[in-house]
């Protein structure tokens, strides 16, 4: 059946861009809070996909998405600077989607990742595996899951149990991630507000307060 076309809307406040799919007639339609809803369910699909990695406290007020391939140079650049935020602010969760786009490797690493959650230890696989320098390998992967203490032959078995949730999770990922235009990780949307590429710590905790202060998407745009 024949989708209606999405528009992208965005929003740019303090170098950080709002980018939200909604149908392409919501906003002539119903208007504002149509479009607010619309944005408000994506995100939330994002947010609560069962299959993606987590850092989660007892209470948050605040959720970040962020969309990753372990073979991204950059990627690696953030992934301490996102772990770091979690324990100083104490108050956001981070929600990581394995966007597998850096060819064979990222995908093996990342079905292997998505598969060590049925061991308890996906957070500390996806750790390792971001700490690999240069290019991804099978045997670096490897490495990477004897240093996290994921069960190898456990792993293997979930791979196969568990392999049309795996594939699922990453079609979804690659879905959602054409449908909001990103083209590139990392790409990370900070409540409502979609920020491409690594930030630097301090610019990081910049797009955090700005999604605090304006939570609906309403940041002034920079001037």
């Amino acid at each position: 059946m024949h989708k209606r076309p999405l528009l992208l809307n965005f929003l740019l406040a303090a170098g950080v861009s709002m980018a939200v799919a909604v149908p392409a007639t919501a906003q002539q339609e119903t208007g504002e809070e149509a479009f607010a809803k619309a944005r408000n369910a994506m995100i939330a699909e994002l947010a609560e996909d069962p299959a993606a990695r987590r850092i989660e406290p007892q209470s948050y007020d605040l959720t970040l998405v962020v969309f990753t391939d372990y073979q991204c140079p950059f990627c690696r650049q953030m992934h301490p600077r996102l772990t770091a935020l979690a324990m100083e602010d104490g108050n956001v969760r981070i929600v990581f989607k394995d966007w597998a786009i850096f060819g064979q490797p990222s995908i093996e690493a990342a079905r292997r990742a998505l598969a060590a959650k049925y061991q308890g230890k996906d957070q500390a696989f996806d750790d390792a595996l971001m700490q690999i320098q240069g290019k991804l390998s099978s045997e670096k992967i490897r490495a990477a899951a004897d240093q996290a203490g994921v069960d190898w032959q456990r792993l293997e078995s979930d791979l196969k149990s568990h392999g049309k949730e795996i594939d699922a999770a990453l079609a979804r990922a690659d879905r959602q991630a054409g449908m909001l235009g990103i083209s590139g990780t990392p790409a990370m949307f900070v409540g409502p507000y979609l920020v491409a590429g690594a930030l630097p710590p301090e610019q990081l905790r910049q797009a955090v307060a700005i999604a605090r202060q304006y939570p609906n998407g309403n940041a002034p745009e920079a001037r």
